[in-house]
C-alpha cells in the first residue's frame, strides 16, 4: 500500500487551492452543526457523491476540525493522481489482503490526537439523493473498542442551486454518540442523513 505524505509545499498549496476553488465555484459554503473539541483524533464519515468530496472535507478540516488531514483512496486512482499522496492520501485495494493493511494503517493514524482520517464507508459513489447507506465491513474494525477515544463525526454534503448560476454547498455535521459497532453506526448515519435531507428541503422552501 501507499502511505500518506504531507509535502512541505504541496500540502499547504492544496489547502490554499481548496479555499480558492470553493470561493470561485460555489455561490456559498455553509457548515451546519457543532463540534466540541475535546482534543481527540477525528474520524470523519462522509457521503461520497463526486469529484468535490475531498475538497469539501478539507474545507471542513480548515474551518472547524483543525487536524492533520488523511484520507483513504482507491489505489488505482491514487496511482493515477499521485499528487494526492502528498496531501494526506493513502491507498486501499478492496477485496484483497492489503485492505487489512490499509485499515491497520488508518487505525494507527487515529492513535494521534492531531490527526483526522476521512472515510467514505459505502465504498463507492452514490447519488446525493440516496438515503440508504450500507457500510463496508472494514469500518467495523476501525471503530471497535474506541469508545471515548476519538471524535466520530458524521458529515453530509448537499448542494442546491436555487436562483443562482453557481451551486450552494451545505455541509451538515454531527458527532456520533452511539455504540462503536458497525450496524449501529450504519443505522445512525442513515437517520442522520435523512434528517439532513429534510432540513435541506425545508431550507430551500423558505
Amino acid at each position: 500500500m501507499l502511505t500518506a505524505n504531507h509535502h512541505r509545499f504541496i500540502y499547504p498549496f492544496f489547502q490554499y487551492y481548496t479555499e480558492y476553488q470553493l470561493k470561485r465555484r460555489f455561490h456559498s459554503v455553509q457548515i451546519i452543526g457543532d463540534f466540541e473539541n475535546r482534543g481527540l483524533p477525528v474520524l470523519l464519515i462522509a457521503n461520497h457523491i463526486g469529484w468535490w468530496d475531498g475538497f469539501w472535507a478539507m474545507h471542513l478540516m480548515l474551518k472547524v476540525l483543525h487536524r492533520k488531514f488523511y484520507f483513504m483512496m482507491q489505489e488505482d486512482q491514487l496511482l493515477k493522481y499521485r499528487f494526492f499522496n502528498q496531501t494526506g492520501a493513502f491507498s486501499v485495494r478492496k477485496s484483497s489482503r492489503e485492505a487489512l493493511q490499509s485499515l491497520s494503517y488508518a487505525s494507527s493514524l487515529l492513535e494521534e490526537s492531531s490527526n483526522m482520517v476521512l472515510i467514505y464507508p459505502q465504498g463507492k459513489l452514490h447519488s446525493l439523493y440516496n438515503s440508504d447507506f450500507h457500510f463496508q465491513r472494514g469500518l467495523g474494525r476501525l471503530i471497535e473498542g474506541r469508545e471515548g477515544k476519538l471524535h466520530l463525526i458524521l458529515s453530509a454534503n448537499m448542494i442546491d442551486y436555487g436562483e443562482f448560476p453557481r451551486p450552494s454547498l451545505s455541509t451538515y455535521i454531527e458527532e456520533y454518540q452511539g455504540a462503536m459497532k458497525l450496524e449501529v453506526l450504519e443505522e445512525g448515519y442513515n437517520v442522520f442523513y435523512r434528517s439532513c435531507l429534510s432540513k435541506q428541503i425545508n431550507r430551500m422552501q423558505i
